[in-house]
């Protein structure tokens, strides 16, 4: 039987709030330089314009789900050209085990979309409420005019910044200045007022308020984590050799890197003031830690004022905390970094991009794919020779109107005697398919009676497809059916 007195585990501990304080140092300006980088581009690609042409569009980067097309600058994917989407999602998934295999979270510290946001969301608290303890003294005060005014106005700038991260993120699927026009006009399809109106939504509350709950809870990649980082992998942690026992220092005390009995951590919280997640890194490893570093140059900085060697709390792997501790050498950084499983994996990450590099550069400006018509396999001509019907479709890739030749080849690559190619309702050989469209051409393709094709009851052909502007070709195999005797 269940004891009632005592309590059930909870799976969700109830949110409490966390008040970061601001700190300086290497780290944290890397953040800044990796949170401004990073939200320029997010908001500022859908508006560069890039020229392919009268017939297609200028926006540089876009995803037409009308049309079926994914642009990028100067490269456009086609529905049937998925694989280069699925093999960058690949190479994402294998990026995040390389980097998380050698230097642990550091997606999560310092380019994840939650964590950017929240940077951002934290940076307006700051600017409005003030730092940490004028925010926390601001949270216990009672609710009054101030509280007030300091609350509607930071959550109006949230707001903004909400409303902001949607509406760009609609932008890369459809033409950017139109929408926007179409947006203030009320002319939008509704599509994109849902969309950015759950963006908006998503993007406040989970920057404003969900935060540290969001990698805790939400995300799955915390607890996948695990997998992929060892004792050799970089991350951030205490020296606790060197900081234990902690302690409140005296003017003129050792500490234990002096030869006294107190370390040299002086318990002053610093590094807990300033993680955004309200851990205390000296607790050791933990599911919250997202290795942001702040704690880092939090820590820095105290040695600095009290005169001790920087890194008590550093970017280090656990295997060298033990060497340390027992008095060896740690192994250098790159030996760290450079170890057979992040080789394996940057292999991988390296030949998936290659081969997509590859299959970009070699692959043709058209398509093109042949169907038999079977019903009949073949046509009895008047004058005994013996025609085949094919339903040739060619896709063309390029901005422009292009003109295709259509020619015919044996299964010994010469062309097969008494043959003849004609397309239907063409005076000749060639076809033009307009730009970024596909084109179905009937084509008939017609053996002499007596000829080796027309006696043959199947025989293999290539149709070869050439551009007329650049002399790009193409083939594809098909067969001709004949009659035997």
């Amino acid at each position: 039987m269940s004891n009632p007195d005592i309590d059930p585990p909870r799976l969700y501990a109830a949110r409490e709030p966390i008040f970061p304080r601001r700190v300086h140092g290497w780290f944290r300006n890397l953040k800044w330089i990796i949170m401004a980088v990073t939200l320029a581009i997010y908001y500022i690609t859908p508006w560069i314009r890039w020229d392919r042409g009268p017939s297609l569009p200028d926006q540089a980067v876009l995803i037409d789900l009308a049309n079926r097309r994914f642009y990028f600058f100067w490269i456009e994917i086609w529905p049937h050209e998925f694989y280069f989407v699925a093999g960058l999602l690949v190479m994402a998934g294998l990026g995040l085990f390389l980097f998380t295999s050698a230097l642990g979270r550091v997606w999560c510290g310092y380019a994840c979309p939650q964590t950017v946001w929240t940077d951002l969301f934290i940076l307006t608290e700051r600017w409005v409420e003030g730092d940490r303890n004028a925010r926390v003294r601001l949270w216990n005060a009672p609710w009054d005019a101030r509280k007030l005014r300091l609350r509607l106005t930071k959550w109006a700038i949230w707001l903004l910044i909400a409303v902001a991260t949607g509406g760009a993120w609609i932008f890369y699927f459809t033409d950017a200045p139109t929408l926007l026009r179409n947006l203030f006009t009320g002319d939008a399809h509704p599509v994109a007022y849902i969309t950015m109106g759950i963006l908006t939504a998503t993007t406040f509350l989970f920057g404003g308020f969900a935060r540290e709950q969001i990698c805790i809870y939400a995300c799955p990649w915390p607890r996948i984590q695990a997998a992929m980082m060892d004792e050799e992998t970089l991350t951030v942690a205490y020296r606790e050799w060197r900081g234990e026992p902690r302690g409140k220092l005296h003017r003129g005390e050792a500490t234990r890197s002096e030869g006294g009995p107190k370390g040299d951590c002086i318990d002053c919280m610093a590094c807990v003031n300033v993680c955004p997640m309200g851990i205390d890194i000296r607790d050791g490893q933990q599911l919250e830690c997202i290795t942001c570093a702040l704690c880092i140059d939090a820590c820095d900085e105290v040695m600095g004022k009290i005169g001790k060697p920087r890194g008590l709390i550093d970017y280090m792997a656990l295997r060298d905390e033990a060497a340390e501790r027992a008095g060896e050498t740690p192994k250098p950084l790159l030996k760290h970094i450079l170890r057979p499983r992040t080789v394996l994996y940057f292999t991988l990450w390296a030949g998936i991009g290659v081969a997509l590099l590859v299959a970009l550069f070699l692959r043709s400006p058209f398509d093109l794919n042949v169907t038999p018509v079977r019903n009949p396999l073949y046509v009895t001509m008047a004058d005994g020779a013996i025609r085949n019907t094919y339903a040739l479709r060619l896709r063309n890739k390029q901005g422009d109107e292009r003109e295709f030749t259509v020619s015919v080849l044996g299964a010994d690559g010469t062309l097969p005697q008494g043959v003849t190619v004609t397309l239907e309702g063409l005076p000749d050989t060639r076809v033009s398919v307009s730009a970024n469209s596909t084109h179905t051409q009937r084509v008939y393709i017609t053996a002499e009676k007596g000829s080796a094709l027309a006696g043959s009851e199947q025989s293999e052909l290539t149709l070869w497809v050439e551009d007329a502007t650049d002399g790009n070709k193409s083939r594809i195999g098909t067969v001709f059916h004949g009659r035997s005797e």
